[in-house]
């Protein structure tokens, strides 16, 4: 009896530790399905896994492709949890880059072994609404290339039509050059002066026919320079042993040369107080170019250098006075007629574009700036020229930029202001009873040599400074009389300044006066 005690101890502790182990075995099976696993976690039994309580069974293929070919890749397994939603289990149906399937499964342990999802190859790309932006963005960059590659058609066959015009003209310059080579359409007995008179009784206007200038500006020989200036340089030149001047333009300056030359072919220009127009002609030799305007020479040079030179008296200064407003005053008046004269207002008066010639007189030079008044068509001829006038010289109307330029008189008013300074400028260098100014250039002293536009404004414009006018001229009838002529010329208001017609007058009448009362003085 004691002997069977201990055994019956020993089955009690072996059926408990059976019945635990059992229990432990249930305690992980008992809230979930088992599911099929390859590949398995570490916690697998048997290629089974336990899936948490509402979670399922999952089953899957994934297709590789290689070289050789494609390669499916089977899963089988327990979902996690809170991943068993219909998205998951339905990810089959979302396209995939690698065709992808997956299938799900509650019905039992291990449900998921039987699963054998499909999958189909589709194609990843964006439904027609998604893809409508890079559709757009497609077209903008077609639409961009479309553009820039017709620009650059346009501008090559621009650039192309450029070239060959350009082309063109040059060879067509070359080919008159050659032309002119045999020309001989002068005797060689003619001078320049009997050619100016034949061309005059032919009525082909100033200047000589074209072909003839073209002869001439060949067989002018350059002596050497006398002047440069901001459109070129001038030229003291020989023709058959006669002086001529010859200005060479710089090529930029083209329609300087064109418009002057125009100006110069006027009909009716012609006039001794106007300097003299022989010829214009294109010289060229391969890439150079040279533009020459031939006028007659005058070895005193431009009243601003005559001026610096020598002291004058009344009669020089009479005579260079009016000299001048009869140039100016052929310049401003219309000559009608079958072959009338235009208006044509200079707009650039200045003592270095006036030269004194031998006898003591003056001609107005360098129209290059010049205005021109179409009476039939009441219309203003302005230049296309960059160019502006003289700063010192100009009237305050053009520093105020107030200037009415569609009205002719208003350019003519301008130049009588510009002409009023060139008076002072005379009258200073007059030598009376040993009273004589230095020779200055207007309003030097409020300007500096080279003003600028605002200087000058601030002085004429603003300040209403005018140059000024010695105590001494009021004693001298004739200073007198110049003083009150210049002041109405440089009067502030346009439409009181006189007209170069009434100033020639009147310096006519001063020098009739003048010339009557020399023999009494002589006696």
């Amino acid at each position: 009896m004691a002997a069977m005690e201990p055994q019956l101890g020993r089955k009690t502790i072996s059926v408990w530790i059976i019945h635990y182990l059992f229990v432990l075995h249930l305690i992980p099976y008992g809230n979930g399905l088992k599911c099929h696993c390859n590949p398995c976690p570490e916690t697998a039994v048997n290629e089974t896994c336990l899936a948490e309580p509402e979670s399922k069974c999952f089953a899957s293929v994934r297709v590789s492709y290689m070289e050789e070919g494609s390669l499916e890749t089977w899963t089988w397994g327990c979902l996690p949890p809170g991943e068993s939603s219909l998205m998951q289990c339905k990810g089959n149906e979302v396209p995939h880059s690698t065709p992808t399937s997956i299938a799900c499964c509650d019905s039992g342990d291990e449900c998921n072994k039987d699963l054998t999802p499909e999958y189909t190859e589709r194609s990843t790309t964006l439904p027609p609404d998604a893809e409508e932006p890079k559709k757009n963005e497609s077209m903008t960059k077609i639409a961009l290339l479309v553009s820039v590659t017709v620009c650059l058609i346009i501008f090559t066959i621009t650039i192309t039509f450029i070239f060959l015009r350009y082309r063109q003209r040059e060879l067509h310059r070359k080919h008159l050059l050659a032309e002119a080579e045999n020309e001989t359409f002068i005797g060689m007995g003619d001078t320049l002066h009997d050619l100016i008179e034949q061309s005059q009784s032919s009525g082909s206007g100033s200047g000589l026919p074209l072909l003839v200038q073209r002869t001439i500006a060949k067989q002018i020989s350059l002596v050497r320079s006398i002047g440069k200036g901001r459109y070129g340089e001038v030229w003291k030149g020989k023709w058959r042993g006669e002086n001529v001047a010859v200005k060479i333009f710089f090529t930029t300056e083209e329609a300087s040369w064109f418009r002057e030359t125009e100006l110069y072919q006027t009909v009716l220009l012609r006039h001794e107080n106007i300097l003299g127009f022989i010829a214009a002609d294109i010289k060229g030799t391969g890439s150079w170019t040279q533009l020459f305007l031939i006028t007659d020479y005058h070895e005193n040079g431009s009243l601003h250098d005559y001026l610096q030179d020598r002291v004058i008296d009344t009669g020089e200064m009479l005579a260079l006075a009016h000299s001048a407003a009869c140039g100016l005053a052929h310049l401003h008046i219309e000559i009608f007629g079958t072959r009338g004269k235009p208006a044509i207002a200079h707009r650039d008066i200045k003592s270095k574009n006036i030269l004194v010639k031998k006898n003591g007189t003056c001609c107005i030079a360098d129209l290059g700036l010049a205005v021109r008044y179409i009476s039939e068509s009441n219309e203003v001829d302005l230049a296309p020229n960059p160019r502006q006038g003289t700063k010192r010289y100009m009237a305050p109307e053009v520093l105020d930029m107030t200037l009415n330029t569609n009205h002719f008189d208003a350019f003519k008013q301008a130049d009588m202001y510009s002409f009023g300074l060139v008076l002072w400028e005379i009258a200073g260098r007059c030598n009376l009873e040993d009273a004589c100014e230095e020779y200055q250039l207007p309003y030097y002293n409020y300007l500096p040599h080279d003003p600028s536009f605002d200087d000058v404004r601030k002085i004429v414009s603003i300040e209403r400074i005018r140059p000024e006018i010695p105590d001494w001229w009021q004693s001298d009838q004739y200073m007198k009389v110049m003083a009150k002529v210049m002041g109405e010329c440089w009067s502030g208001n346009p439409a009181a300044r006189l007209t170069a017609l009434r100033v020639k007058k009147t310096l006519s009448k001063m020098v009739e006066q003048h010339t009557s009362s020399l023999p009494s003085m002589k006696s």
